[in-house]
């Protein structure tokens, strides 16, 4: 690549490996990105807890890193953006850079009896009003309270906690820069939403000591520069941060109120822009920081959050062997005309959106002796959709307002009959951009947007192209039916663990 073409590398560190890529302006889409890819390592240590090795995670970045600055040459780059996995959180010591054991993933369910504790002490309130949360194992201020609880981790000016976009910010400014972006620090549930900082109120709560918070920074500015003992050049701004899920916002340019994006990953995220005045707690719904830019600007997002989708997809390959990768799930489903009366409610990891259960299990109803490998990759397929519909109408429901379209990405958004079931169930059109890892676009742009690769939101927004759309059937009672019957399922896996 030639010096001329100013760059951004967006780091896209996932729930199950680590993507680096180079982005240009006029690039998406382009089919020839320059990428790198490492999965790591899933940690079980027992039921419903997971967990990640986050020395595993950062040799996978600086490989990933590296191999793509190798080949552009770090002339190139103008700037490195970040995205991660959220609420997936860690401590370590300033000296030594060594974590005090595993990183505690967003989908550990370990701390679900103290988070109901809490609620029954009366905190819900004060969480929900701060931090536009609800109280769930699922987001990072009980992790942490659990760490300092279990690991016999000393409290001293030596400690810091993080979520992985921090914990890479530390370790390719070489131990100098301890800090987050405003979408993740919205997720540790020790976030005013509304004065973006910290809460003495929630870190007196979960017994988090505020001097081992990361400075909170705007997810579009300056956070540092390369040290030379990160293996890549030194030297080279970090510019932007954003949690996956509002890089993906950004990313796929919903930058006005009233926009709307799904992400089908590990679990699906839908994110509603609703402008720089924070709502007020809406039920069923997060409310959540969709990024802050250098300039003061504030955007907040509703959120429906769906912990199992394309994860589904992994244990049909992984846990019961039907499929050899992820790739044959669309075509074997497809194989089947119908589900044939089965459905999947894969509450691996209880229900979030709008449920929130955490004592949920996965479910599979409807099951008889004709039933196939098919028609259960089928109903995996059909329970991402349904699962959206769920999400989008508590949703819309909360907020008052209609999502006109849905912009959609992630790994399930490649197979076209799901996105037409999608819209179907949701009665509006489904859009898929030309570029579906908006999540990296989403940390390039913000970066870029900060060092001057892009000028501004509209020449972001310039870079949004279609693949396809799918527009719904306008006869109803197909799509209703079906999810009449879902929900059926869900109730049968609702409360499932004795607590």
């Amino acid at each position: 690549m030639s010096t001329a073409t100013r760059c951004v590398i967006a780091i896209d560190a996932g729930t199950t490996g680590v993507r680096s890529r180079a982005i240009t302006p006029g690039g998406a889409g382009d089919g020839t990105a320059i990428a790198s890819y490492r999965e790591f390592t899933q940690h079980y240590p027992q039921p419903g807890w997971v967990e990640h090795d986050a020395l595993e995670i950062w040799e996978a970045v600086k490989a990933t890193l590296a191999e793509v600055i190798d080949r552009i040459g770090a002339g190139s780059v103008a700037a490195i953006g970040i995205t991660n996995q959220r609420e997936t959180v860690l401590a370590w010591n300033r000296s030594t850079g060594q974590p005090y054991g595993n990183a505690i993933v967003w989908q550990d369910r370990r701390t679900a009896e103290r988070c109901d504790q809490l609620a029954a002490d009366g905190h819900l309130p004060l969480v929900r009003s701060t931090t536009g949360l609800v109280l769930d194992p699922y987001f990072s201020g009980s992790k942490m309270e659990w760490l300092l609880a279990n690991r016999a981790i000393p409290v001293d000016d030596d400690l810091a906690f993080g979520t992985i976009d921090t914990w890479l910010v530390w370790n390719l400014t070489g131990g100098q820069v301890h800090a987050t972006d405003t979408t993740n620090a919205s997720r540790t549930m020790l976030f005013d939403i509304r004065t973006l900082q910290w809460s003495d109120e929630l870190c007196t709560l979960f017994g988090v000591p505020q001097h081992a918070l990361p400075a909170v920074l705007p997810s579009s500015g300056r956070f540092g520069v390369t040290s030379d003992r990160c293996g890549v050049p030194a030297g080279i701004p970090i510019s932007g941060i954003a949690g996956d899920q509002q890089a993906a916002l950004f990313g796929q340019a919903c930058t006005q109120p009233g926009m709307a994006k799904n992400t089908y990953g590990t679990g699906s995220f839908i994110l509603l822009n609703v402008g720089p005045n924070c709502p007020p707690p809406a039920d069923g719904m997060l409310t959540t920081v969709a990024w802050t830019l250098s300039d003061g600007t504030v955007a907040y997002a509703l959120e429906g959050a769906i912990f199992v989708t394309g994860a589904a997809v992994q244990w049909l390959r992984d846990g019961l062997g039907i499929i050899s990768s992820a790739a044959e799930v669309g075509p074997l489903a497809q194989s089947v005309t119908d589900n044939a009366g089965v459905y999947l409610v894969p509450a691996f990891a209880g229900l979030g959106s709008p449920w929130w259960d955490p004592y949920a299990r996965g479910t599979i109803v409807g099951i008889t002796r004709g039933t196939t490998k098919a028609h259960l990759a089928r109903a995996v397929v059909e329970a991402m959709a349904y699962q959206t519909r769920d999400a989008v109408d508590a949703m819309c429901a909360a907020a008052g307002v209609e999502v006109r379209d849905l912009r959609v990405d992630g790994g399930a958004s490649v197979m076209d009959e799901m996105l037409q079931l999608q819209a179907d169930q949701l009665g509006v059109t489904v859009r898929r951009p030309a570029d579906q890892e908006t999540t990296a676009l989403g940390a390039a742009y913000l970066a870029g947007l900060a060092e001057g690769v892009w000028p501004s939101l509209e020449a972001i927004g310039a870079e949004w192209q279609e693949d396809a759309e799918f527009t719904p059937n306008p006869d109803r009672l197909l799509a209703d039916l079906g999810h009449q019957a879902w929900q059926r399922a869900v109730e049968r896996s609702r409360d499932w663990v004795s607590h």
